[in-house]
């Protein structure tokens, strides 16, 4: 990595936390009185899309995505694998409205958490795994009647590329309870943002959303298979992603 290059991410950085206060406090102060749809498009879409913008001008970090096609019409739940923080920036920026389930600690850091709380996020305590995966259940139900798209990264956490983790079943459950898809999404910017530190490297992510998935039948079994499929298609297409690299 050149000089250069470490220049530019630190000008990244810098200009990511600038827009995004700016974009965090204007958005606590005008967005309450806005619709949700509005207040997404203010705070989260309209903010990722610029991301990705500056991501692609000072980085040279692009990305090609494949099977807009299978996107669905109605909003369901988005299950997608977790290697970098790049791949946040891009699913916010591609569906709205859109809420995700995360940390509940992330909504105590200012402005940022504050923010994120006007968007609807079913904010979990990962210390609490059986009342988590009820809260994931009663509250996607919500935001899925109410007309939003659920993200869900299964892995739980963000993992090295060509070490992805298992996938936990809340995705499934609850597409499986609404009746609802689930739509797999599998992207290799691990490749070019790792999960860990600032280096980063030019390149084409790219992103491939694949079918919808639903669940054959009821009850645990069946959502135990349809969190298979969705596991066995994203490492599937994972596998290829990395041996086209």
């Amino acid at each position: 990595m050149t000089l250069q290059y470490r220049l530019r991410i630190v000008l990244l950085y810098l200009m990511l936390s600038l827009t995004a206060a700016l974009w965090c406090i204007s958005g606590m102060l005008v967005t309450p009185f806005m619709s949700f749809r509005n207040r997404y498009r203010y705070i989260a879409y309209s903010w990722c899309r610029c991301t990705l913008w500056l991501i692609r001008l000072l980085l040279k970090i692009d990305y090609q995505v494949t099977g807009w096609e299978n996107v669905p019409k109605q909003p369901c739940v988005i299950l997608s694998n977790h290697q970098s923080t790049w791949e946040t920036f891009f699913l916010t920026g591609s569906f709205e409205p859109l809420t995700q389930v995360l940390k509940r600690e992330l909504l105590a850091i200012p402005f940022f958490g504050w923010a994120i709380w006007l968007l609807k996020p079913i904010a979990i305590d990962r210390s609490k795994p059986k009342e988590a995966l009820k809260q994931v259940a009663q509250q996607g139900k919500e935001r899925l009647k109410q007309g939003i798209w659920i993200l869900i990264f299964p892995e739980g956490t963000r993992t090295p590329v060509g070490q992805p983790g298992k996938f936990s079943r809340s995705g499934a459950a609850l597409a499986a309870s609404t009746g609802l898809p689930v739509l797999p999404i599998a992207h290799n910017a691990g490749m070019f943002w790792p999960k860990q530190g600032w280096s980063k490297r030019p390149g084409t992510i790219q992103v491939i959303i694949g079918p919808p998935l639903w669940a054959e039948g009821e009850g645990p079994r069946a959502v135990a298979d349809l969190n298979q499929r969705a596991e066995d298609w994203t490492f599937s297409t994972l596998k290829t992603l990395e041996q086209q690299a």
